[in-house]
């Protein structure tokens, strides 16, 4: 009887599982949910940033999705699932108290949002990042040296500083901080306390200044200096960090009867979903794996004695099998993506949702629903339509931050060249130009640092619904894109992920042969636009540079 593992994908909006024969690497069924609390936009504050998720629709989540993909399986698959990993967006941490709960889980806290867990996208943290990075720039030990030299306002110390300087009530019960895909495994495994809590590597080293140069993280002293708040928190976390192909325990009776799945299956060390994903895109040293989603995260790996004491600047980290073990995992991304093509489609859509109501149109939420489908679509087609040139209009794609390269959320998108024949066809083609030279940007970054980047493998659903979008970022890049065929990649990498750590193959590198995704479609450059747009992104560093240095927190130098 062929064997499975679980991979379940935690993102922004919802939850994914899937199941996967560990032998042949078939995708047995696949399920989502989204998180209830979430999608009414309880906890959030999006004129603030502040974007915080309870504990409880993680919970209520991992319950629905699990029971959900389940009984599209034959009972055998279930009874024959032999381990389960988890990732999740981050940096998304969360206070718990003494007995290692999440404080949005007691009965005090359960409306605070600076109880619950802090998503990535969450940039309330701006002014504690800057702080961390001055003091890490003049600190002997160089602490951000291999996270790109800037910590972000998306980053665990950061979110824990803002929130105990802004709620006494949660700095009081706080005993420490953890990270989702982190509290997830542990969940599962009962290691909740934190007597027995054990971090993943993936998390520890690209947000916690986790690194083995000295010892694990910053010494107190570090912390303290920034602000006495953080006196003894780093003392909390256990600096022993495990690779994601190691096995964190066993999934406990309790669980296992909530998610019907079998008692003492192996439970792996989370870790981010980018780099799970990753993990399905078979990653390896000159290819840059980058996951499409409402922000992009891209992944490489590098030997080693290949990157020798390189510490490539601007980026989110280079950690020591943070995605596979044995190479150097570097991270890097944009802080919004398709979250861009959102923010037009919600302003184009605000008059027909306003004005549709007023009309003798009947069922006018069925035509706003049908409405809202077909814009993205129809809007590409015409943008398609528009042929570059070196006169076209140029846009920042900094609309929630910058994340690499060179972190700093403070900075926002900017718009040049716009005439009254902009229409709404030709500034979509704007923006979608605007994130593929964001992404440009970031490949180019690590080329300069000495990082080989000689393809390019794109996942998640940006990658399979839009022709226009790939086919442009073809032409910027100038490079051929490979779209995987999993329409669940993240979720597979943890499934990949699980199989190794539930002993069904010896190594992650065994483990990819059988089970990663296959590539479905690829996108070769269009020759004749590649000078255009050599043009058009040389625009976009200037306006990048003039919006850097010629504002400052929103007003004219």
């Amino acid at each position: 009887m062929s064997r499975f593992t679980l991979g379940l994908d935690f993102g922004s909006d919802s939850v994914r599982a899937l199941v996967v024969n560990t032998t042949t690497g078939e995708e047995v069924a696949t399920f989502s949910y989204l998180y209830p609390r979430w999608s009414q936009g309880l906890f959030c504050d999006p004129s603030k940033d502040q974007y915080r998720q309870h504990p409880q629709d993680y919970i209520d989540s991992l319950i629905a999705v699990v029971n959900g993909v389940l009984e599209s399986v034959p009972a055998e698959v279930a009874a024959n699932i032999v381990g389960m990993s988890f990732d999740t967006t981050g940096s998304t941490p969360v206070a718990v108290n003494a007995e290692g709960v999440p404080l949005a889980l007691t009965e005090s806290f359960k409306e605070n949002p600076n109880a619950m867990f802090v998503l990535w996208k969450d940039h309330t943290a701006i002014v504690e990042a800057e702080e961390i990075t001055k003091a890490a720039a003049q600190s002997d030990a160089q602490y951000l040296k291999y996270m790109g030299g800037t910590y972000s306002s998306e980053w665990y110390w950061a979110k824990a500083l803002h929130i105990f300087r802004n709620d006494q009530s949660v700095k009081g019960n706080t005993h420490m901080w953890v990270e989702h895909c982190d509290w997830m495994t542990a969940l599962m495994c009962g290691t909740t306390h934190p007597d027995n809590f054990v971090l993943g590597r993936c998390a520890a080293g690209h947000k916690l200044m986790w690194n083995a140069e000295w010892g694990g993280f910053p010494a107190n002293e570090f912390f303290t200096a920034i602000d006495p708040l953080l006196d003894g928190l780093v003392s909390k976390l256990n600096p022993a960090t495990q690779a994601s192909d190691q096995v964190a325990g066993q999934l406990t009776a309790e669980w296992a009867e909530k998610l019907g799945l079998p008692v003492g299956i192996a439970v792996g060390y989370g870790a981010f979903d980018c780099h799970m994903g990753a993990v399905a895109a078979n990653v390896r040293p000159g290819v840059l794996t980058k996951v499409m989603g409402t922000s992009t995260c891209d992944i490489t790996v590098a030997l080693p004695e290949v990157v020798g004491d390189t510490c490539v600047k601007g980026i989110c980290g280079q950690v020591d099998g943070s995605v596979v073990p044995d190479l150097i995992g570097m991270e890097a991304g944009q802080s919004a993506f398709g979250d861009l093509y959102a923010w037009y489609k919600k302003l184009l859509m605000w008059p027909v949702r306003q004005l549709l109501p007023l009309t003798n149109v009947s069922n006018d939420a069925e035509a706003i629903a049908q409405i809202d489908d077909l814009l993205l679509m129809k809007i590409s087609e015409a943008a398609s339509q528009i042929a570059p040139s070196e006169s076209d209009v140029v846009a920042l794609d900094w609309i929630n931050g910058r994340r690499t390269p060179d972190a700093d959320q403070r900075a926002s998108m900017a718009v040049a060249g716009m005439k009254m024949g902009t229409d709404a066809a030709s500034l979509f083609k704007v923006i979608v130009e605007a994130t593929a030279f964001g992404s440009r940007a970031i490949t180019e970054r690590f080329r300069e640092e000495g990082v080989a980047i000689d393809s390019v493998v794109v996942i998640g659903g940006i990658s399979k619904k839009s022709d226009y979008v790939m086919q442009t970022c073809a032409d910027i890049w100038n490079c051929q894109i490979e779209v995987l065929e999993s329409d669940q990649s993240c979720a597979l990498g943890a499934a990949i992920m699980a199989a190794v750590a539930a002993g069904e193959h010896p190594d992650v590198a065994t483990a990819q042969q059988v089970m990663a995704s296959p590539v479905c479609k690829s996108y070769q450059p269009n020759d004749s636009r590649v000078a255009v747009y050599d043009a058009l992104y040389a625009k976009y560093q200037s306006l990048g540079s003039f919006v850097n240095g010629g504002f400052v927190n929103g007003g004219v130098q």
